[in-house]
C-alpha cells in the first residue's frame, strides 16, 4: 500500500497525482497527525486478513474485572463472596494481598475473570520493594482490565487516595463500577455523610454506577454483576456514524458552541474513533477554540442518547486547516496589454554621461 501522509486540508487528487509515477498502485492520502482517512486505510489493509482468534478467545473468556481500592477496604472478601468460595486470602490487616491474582469463573452462563489486587496506599507510605512491586502490578491490572470495580470503605472518609485511584482508572480509559463496601456497619447519619462526601470529592466519576454493598454479608452483590455487564457493553459498543452525526447536529441546534472572536466553531459530522473507551471524532472548522464546558455538554448528550453509563467517553476534534495559511501572498501578474490598448510612449530615462557608461 502506498500512503501519502501530511495531506490535511489539501486536494487529494492533486496531491496524489505525482505519486502515480512510482507504479505502486493508487496512492492513499492520509494525515497521521489529524487522523484523516487513517481508519479507512486500516480497514483496507486488514480486510484480507481472517478474524483475530485472540478476539474470539477474549469474548469466550468474558470481561476482565479488576477489583481495586485502598488497603483493607474488603477487596479480597468481595472477590470470595462474588465467586462463592474462598479463593483468595482475606484478612483484616492491610497488605495481605501482595500480587494481582486472577480468578476465572462463570456466572449465569457468562464468563468473567476477576483480578484481586493489592491495596494502593499513598506514595509517601510505600517503602518496601515488595510493596512497590505490588503497586506496579495493580496499575498494570487496571490497564489490562475491561472493567474496574473501585471499592470504597463506608466506615471511613473518602480520602485523596480514593480520588487518585479513580483518576488513574479514568485516565486509563477503563469502564468503572464503584462499590461502597461495609454499608451494613454504618448508621443512617453516616450513610448520608458518605454520599455527600462522594458528591463533593468524586464528581469526575459521575459516569459510573455507585453501589452500596456488604461484601461480608453478600448484600447488594447481584447488582455488581449487572453493572459490570452494562459498563462492559457500553465501553465496547459500536456507534453508527449517521446516528452520531444526527446527535451532534441536534446538540448544536439546541446549544451552539460559543464564538471565539469573530468566528464560531462549525461542526460538520462525527464518527467513532475507538472502543474501550468509546472515542467520538468530530470534524469541522475552528474546533480548537471550543471550551471544555461545551465538550462536557457534548459528552453528556452522547452519553444520554447512546446510554453509555459506566464508561469514560472521549471526544476528539479533527480540525480542518488551510495548509497555505502561513505562506506569503503571491503578487498577481500584471495584466498584459491587449491589441486594442493604445501604446503609451515610455518616459525618457536619464541621460548617462560617457564616464558613467
Amino acid at each position: 500500500f502506498l500512503v501519502v501522509n501530511k495531506a490535511e486540508g489539501m486536494n487529494r487528487a492533486v496531491v496524489s497525482a505525482e505519486f502515480h509515477a512510482l507504479g505502486l498502485g493508487d496512492p492513499l492520502c492520509i494525515s497521521s497527525a489529524h487522523g484523516d482517512n487513517v481508519h479507512a486505510l486500516m480497514e483496507l489493509v486488514l480486510e484480507s486478513f481472517p478474524a483475530d482468534e485472540d478476539d474470539d478467545e477474549a469474548d469466550e473468556k468474558g470481561p476482565r474485572v479488576a477489583i481495586v481500592g485502598r488497603p483493607n477496604v474488603g477487596k479480597s472478601t468481595l472477590v470470595n463472596t462474588l465467586i462463592g468460595e474462598e479463593r483468595v486470602i482475606a484478612f483484616d490487616m492491610p497488605g495481605t494481598t501482595r500480587d494481582a491474582i486472577e480468578v476465572p469463573f462463570e456466572r449465569n452462563g457468562k464468563h468473567y475473570t476477576l483480578i484481586d489486587t493489592a491495596g494502593l496506599r499513598r506514595r509517601g507510605k510505600v517503602f518496601e520493594a515488595v510493596e512497590k512491586f505490588s503497586v506496579i502490578k495493580t496499575l498494570q491490572a487496571v490497564e489490562q482490565a475491561n472493567v474496574v470495580v473501585l471499592v470504597l470503605d463506608a466506615s471511613q472518609e473518602i480520602s485523596d487516595q480514593d480520588a487518585h485511584i479513580g483518576g488513574f482508572v479514568v485516565e486509563a480509559g477503563r469502564a468503572l463500577v464503584v462499590a461502597v463496601n461495609k454499608w451494613d456497619s454504618v448508621d443512617d447519619y453516616r450513610r448520608q455523610r458518605i454520599k455527600e462526601d462522594i458528591e463533593r470529592k468524586l464528581p469526575f466519576l459521575g459516569f459510573a454506577k455507585f453501589l452500596y454493598v456488604s461484601a461480608l454479608k453478600g448484600q447488594g452483590l447481584a447488582h455488581v454483576f449487572r453493572s459490570v455487564d452494562a459498563a462492559y457493553k457500553a465501553a465496547t459498543s459500536d456507534l453508527s456514524t449517521p446516528q452520531l452525526t444526527r446527535t451532534l447536529i441536534d446538540a448544536v441546534a439546541k446549544q451552539a458552541p460559543p464564538r471565539s472572536g469573530i468566528f464560531r466553531p462549525k461542526m460538520r459530522y462525527a464518527h467513532q474513533g475507538g472502543r474501550n473507551p468509546p472515542v467520538i471524532v468530530i470534524h469541522g472548522n475552528a474546533l480548537d477554540k471550543i471550551p471544555d464546558s461545551y465538550t462536557r455538554y457534548l459528552e453528556h448528550t452522547f452519553r444520554e442518547v447512546f446510554k453509555l453509563q459506566g464508561t469514560p467517553l472521549r471526544i476528539q476534534y479533527n480540525v480542518s486547516t488551510n495548509p497555505f495559511a502561513d505562506r506569503k501572498p503571491v503578487e498577481q501578474n500584471r495584466r498584459r496589454p491587449k491589441k486594442d490598448d493604445k501604446l503609451q510612449p515610455k518616459a525618457p530615462g536619464p541621460v548617462k554621461s560617457a564616464r558613467s557608461q
